[in-house]
């Protein structure tokens, strides 16, 4: 090789020495600005999920069971203080068995069915006064009960024994109202009374395992954190298993109620967790505790959802296995502003999951607080639980006494 290709060869050779250290250069920088972007975005990332969770609690907190944990205090000797104190003295209490929490309560219950009974009886019965029925009457009454989503049997059994009555005599408007509420009433009581139970309440000395299900966004958490509140109160010895593993924020919202009622949660915070593993952790826990009452949140699902479905029954297979002689309950949550379509999954959920009683949850702020009845008629289920708001002490146990005086106050 002559010295001017030798040159040329050590010139080309540093040349591409220098392009080559130019682009490790460049390479280098880039791999160290892509990990610094990732590595921001990793933190932007872990913080805004921090901010989201604390927000969550917050909101948790805020919304369900803050500012409503405070003792009842007795308000003004008004108008509704006197319904709600006569609704108990018709019911047999004597003035020594009222409680405040009773009247607060009735109260409550009063307000949330403001919007059902708004559509009730102001358009009809406000205008009946002490005038007779008439067939035009049970028209608009027929009308006005498939608008308050009691469905087409429930109403059909009301009118239809409103027209019979009607034929044989003449019937005022004060009597066609209390014949009335006797009919709303012997249609919710009629699965109640099917069933061998008055109110639900856990056996003392027993384990009582209760079922929590429903589809995803009718408040099922939260009505079961309610019910622990309510366990308490009762002083049953109560414990509550997060089996709604498919959800991220279910059960931190659990804890919550947990926290708040003095009931531990028996969970699996692990991603992906197997929600009969947590039953099967939980019976244990119960059995060890000498637990009276078990309440088992499952996963939001669809009545028409095999998958879902067949997790619930694994979860039952587990109950059966582990405890044969507990009380299972199997209580669905139904969102009453949801109407028919509420009456839709109590029906799914009645032919899969082995329902033994519904809670109507969210009846304030929605007139379709008739789907009660259609639940009760269709579904032969009897109503459990009734929520009226979203606190602490807005769920209680179902009186259909109560609840047909609450629907008709205005009368």
């Amino acid at each position: 090789m002559s010295n001017i290709d030798k040159d040329s060869s050590i010139d080309w050779a540093r040349q591409a020495y220098e392009q080559l250290k130019q682009k490790q250069t460049q390479e280098k920088e880039e791999r160290q600005k892509l990990e610094k972007e990732t590595q921001e975005k990793e933190e932007r990332q872990k913080l805004e999920k921090e901010t989201q969770e604390k927000e969550e609690r917050q909101k948790l907190e805020e919304t369900n069971i803050s500012d409503d944990d405070s003792i009842p205090e007795l308000g003004d000797f008004d108008k509704e203080f006197t319904w709600s104190a006569m609704t108990l003295a018709a019911q047999g209490k004597k003035i020594n068995e009222i409680s405040l929490e009773e009247i607060d309560w009735l109260s409550r219950l009063r307000r949330g069915l403001e919007e059902t009974r708004k559509g009730f009886v102001t358009d009809l019965l406000d205008k009946l006064g002490d005038d007779p029925l008439t067939p035009e009457t049970l028209e608009d009454l027929e009308t006005l009960l498939l608008r308050a989503d009691a469905g087409f049997d429930s109403t059909d059994k009301v009118i239809n024994a409103l027209r019979k009555k009607l034929n044989e005599e003449v019937v005022g408007g004060e009597e066609g109202i209390n014949f009335l509420k006797d009919e709303l009433r012997s249609i919710l009581e009629a699965p109640i009374k099917n069933s061998g139970k008055k109110f639900l309440v856990p056996a003392k000395g027993k384990l009582n395992i209760w079922l929590v299900v429903g589809v995803n966004g009718v408040g099922k958490t939260t009505t079961l954190g309610k019910l622990a509140h309510l366990a308490v109160s009762s002083k049953s010895k109560t414990l509550i298993a997060a089996a709604d593993t498919f959800r991220a924020a279910a059960v931190e919202q659990l804890q919550i109620w947990g926290d708040r009622s003095n009931v531990d949660v028996i969970s699996n915070k692990s991603k992906n967790a197997d929600p009969a593993a947590v039953v099967f952790d939980a019976i244990n826990s119960a059995i060890s505790r000498e637990t009276e009452l078990l309440l088992i949140d499952t996963a939001g699902r669809l009545q028409n959802k095999n998958n879902l479905m067949e997790e619930l029954s694994k979860i039952r297979k587990i109950i059966d296995k582990k405890v044969p002689n507990a009380i299972v309950e199997s209580l669905l949550v139904l969102d009453a502003s949801q109407g028919q379509n509420g009456l839709k999954q109590a029906k799914g959920f009645a032919r899969s999951a082995e329902l033994t009683g519904a809670i109507v949850t969210k009846l304030d702020g929605t007139s379709r607080g008739g789907v009660s009845l259609a639940v009760s008629l269709e579904v032969d289920l009897p109503i459990r639980f009734i929520g009226a708001g979203e606190g602490i002490r807005d769920l209680r146990p179902f009186n259909s006494f109560e609840f047909v005086e609450a629907l008709l106050a205005d009368k």
